[in-house]
């Protein structure tokens, strides 16, 4: 009798895993397929996002921009959510790309991951240094910009921490909806590691979302500064990277993190930047740096006698 019942069960529960897998995999090509139009409707809505004119008043960053806080946070919302109905032929170039390579990592994350043991000391630095993606590790970077703005009487510092601030809260929102929609588990997480829709909140990786949103709002606010655009970026790539070297995240986890990131800070900064504070900073005898010159507006220098 049990015999007979292992016969008439197990191509049954074979059948159903082949049904839940399948249907697994058609929802997650049509959330790839979204996920990757997000992350293009961000990056072409920063692109669009046009940059007011100098003024000729003294560069400060007005009251309003702190009293509009909030109010910015709900309008960048709005438009991270419906930036892919903003979406042009031209942005293809990259984001067809993009949507490769992570269908390609996803398709093999199992196995990069697996391919790293536990290496305690390996373990703990990765550790280490992805709490400067942290809520607070990020938070806290962002408040001492403003801080010290503040108490220096110091505009662009000033500005940094607050626009530093909100790309922060818009990540935080949205790595919160995509980890909850995704529900991937993640790599320690057994059996189950690396599945879609199976009650994790691997992906995307919240702490490079995070670190690139921050990292990107100081390196275009300082792009006059090519050692700041360094550090920036390059502390970004090192919290994204241990994330997977700590083993908290799959590859396409970190990827897609860090580009939503990179695109979030992007359009923070291109539509709430105060234009008279890079006009002032153009000022001093150093050129205008030409690093990402794509995404960065410029401006006639005018002579200085």
């Amino acid at each position: 009798m049990l015999d007979t019942n292992l016969i008439i069960q197990c191509p049954t529960a074979v059948k159903g895993n082949e049904i839940k897998r399948y249907k697994n995999m058609r929802n997650l090509e049509r959330f790839t397929v979204v996920l990757v139009t997000i992350i293009a409707g961000i990056f072409s809505a920063s692109a669009q996002t046009p940059a007011s004119a100098p003024s000729t008043s003294q560069p400060s960053p007005t009251p309003s921009l702190e009293r509009r806080f909030l109010k910015n946070i709900l309008r960048d919302q709005r438009a991270i959510w419906t930036s892919p109905l903003h979406l042009e032929k031209k942005d293809a170039n990259w984001f067809v790309p993009l949507g490769l390579t992570t269908a390609a990592l996803i398709a093999t994350d199992r196995r990069s991951a697996d391919a790293l043991d536990n290496n305690r000391a390996r373990l703990n630095v990765s550790r280490d240094l992805s709490y400067l993606g942290s809520g607070y590790g990020a938070g806290s970077i962002a408040g001492a910009f403003y801080l010290v703005g503040r108490m220096t009487h110091n505009a662009r510092a000033r500005e940094t921490g607050l626009l530093g601030s909100e790309a922060l809260i818009d990540s935080g929102i949205v790595a919160a909806v995509l980890k909850h929609v995704t529900q991937r588990p993640r790599p320690r997480a057994g059996k189950e590691r690396g599945d879609f829709f199976d009650g994790g909140l691997s992906f995307p990786s919240g702490h490079s979302i995070a670190a690139w949103s921050l990292a990107t709002v100081v390196a275009n606010e300082y792009r006059d500064n090519r050692l700041v655009q360094i550090s920036a970026y390059g502390l970004a790539a090192a919290v994204s990277l241990s994330r997977y070297t700590g083993r908290n995240h799959f590859l396409s986890d970190v990827l897609v993190g860090s580009a939503i990131g990179y695109g979030i800070g992007r359009f923070v900064y291109r539509a709430h930047h105060d234009p008279t504070l890079q006009s002032a900073s153009l000022e001093t005898p150093r050129g205008p740096s030409k690093l990402l010159p794509l995404i960065i507006p410029r401006y006639e220098r005018t002579s200085r006698n």
